[in-house]
């Protein structure tokens, strides 16, 4: 199967679209409801734990009155597990990856969006709108998921410790398994093992196209993960710690004797940008992509300062602060670091945005992206059994 995605078109087609983008009544990011303001409501938010500055925060309570109670959260895994373990009570937005829905379907904990309700909608690239036209329409009711930020999984490095050997210094997954980075190396447990499955593709140790074919069914999967499950148990003392979180990604390069490691896209670019020695970068075999959107719990108290919510957030500007903080301090934050799923909020991102989005996908890697399939239930109990494995070895 082509790697190739609707995702991976030119930078400025897949974050500006403006011809897409022009057919919408766009609202200034500014103007909230005044019923929802004189409510002075409050609205709980469930997502990834580095998406939401502080300067975010701060500018939508004190334009919307709405304050929002954030739990942060590290993984899919944790995020299907709280809101099934409340039943959804007590949380208003949740934030799981697009592959995910597979594993959300039959739950019943989601409620489908008023698109009517979004008068932003038209800002949202369309290739990534659609997937929860499709992908997250459970019962013909509707989407139940919305595109918010996207990003990639490659590899970061120690740029005054370490350089890809490669000419034009692009990584590859199989650096982290390298002998002369042994015991300084990091990843997440699951993703890192198929970072790995990827590697082993290009030295014949596997057939090329093994770990997607791995999606297919378990008897596969079980074959081409018990290999890989081999060879990173057979190399284990390369890895110094496996991360969880974003904070604990950059504590590894910063803190923790970590000198290459396969990360997501959002910690080391914040670093590159406060001027750390890291440097962030799509590897050979294609970054991983991804996007994390927004779903709307069927037990949600607060729905109306749910769609205040998505109508500032769909703002170009408030997407391009949301990266890094814009170009100017008016939001006091840096921002996640990741990409945003609302077209042209790269305008609306700090002058030295494109620069680096350039440094971290050169060439053609942007075509070059490993969208992640669509993940079914079985397949993630089958990758936890294998994940402990590695993690117990």
């Amino acid at each position: 199967m082509s790697k190739k995605s609707e995702f991976s078109q030119p930078r400025r087609k897949v974050i500006k679209g403006a011809a897409v983008a022009s057919a919408a009544v766009v609202a200034s990011p500014w103007v909230i409801n005044s019923k929802v303001l004189a409510s002075s409501g409050e609205l709980n938010v469930m997502m990834w734990s580095d998406y939401l500055s502080a300067g975010f925060f701060k500018a939508f309570e004190a334009k919307s009155g709405i304050k929002i109670n954030f739990t942060g959260i590290g993984s899919n895994e944790e995020i299907i597990n709280k809101m099934k373990a409340s039943k959804g009570r007590g949380i208003d937005i949740c934030s799981p990856t697009n592959m995910r829905s597979p594993q959300w379907s039959e739950l019943g904990l989601l409620q489908a969006f008023d698109y009517g309700r979004i008068s932003t909608l038209g800002n949202v690239n369309p290739a990534m709108l659609k997937v929860g036209a499709e992908e997250w329409d459970f019962g013909g009711k509707g989407s139940h998921w919305l595109p918010l930020i996207w990003g990639t999984e490659g590899v970061a490095w120690r740029t005054d410790q370490w350089t890809p050997p490669r000419d034009g210094e692009i990584p590859s997954y199989g650096d982290i398994w390298q002998e002369d980075v042994k015991g300084k190396t990091m990843m997440r447990a699951h993703s890192g093992m198929l970072g790995a499955g990827l590697y082993l593709e290009t030295t014949g140790k596997l057939d090329p196209g093994a770990m997607r074919a791995g999606y297919n069914d378990e008897a596969t999967m079980r074959k081409v993960w018990g290999v890989v499950t081999d060879f990173c148990i057979a190399n284990k003392a390369q890895i110094k710690l496996f991360w969880n979180d974003a904070d604990s990604q950059k504590n590894g390069l910063l803190n923790d004797g970590v000198v290459v490691g396969q990360t997501w896209d959002g910690p080391p670019i914040s670093m590159m940008k406060d001027g750390e020695p890291v440097q962030y970068r799509a590897p050979v075999e294609g970054s991983l992509a991804w996007v994390d959107g927004m779903a709307l719990s069927g037990q949600a108290e607060n729905v109306d300062a749910v769609y205040e919510f998505l109508n500032y957030c769909f703002e170009p500007e408030v997407g391009g602060r949301s990266i890094d903080g814009g170009k100017d301090d008016a939001w006091g934050s840096k921002g996640h670091g990741y990409n945003s799923a609302v077209l042209g909020a790269d305008a609306f991102a700090s002058d030295g945005y494109g620069k680096v989005f350039g440094s971290v996908y050169p060439g053609d890697s942007l075509a070059n992206l490993w969208p992640w399939p669509k993940e079914p239930q079985w397949y993630a109990d089958v990758r936890t059994e294998f994940e402990n494995k590695l993690k117990a070895a």
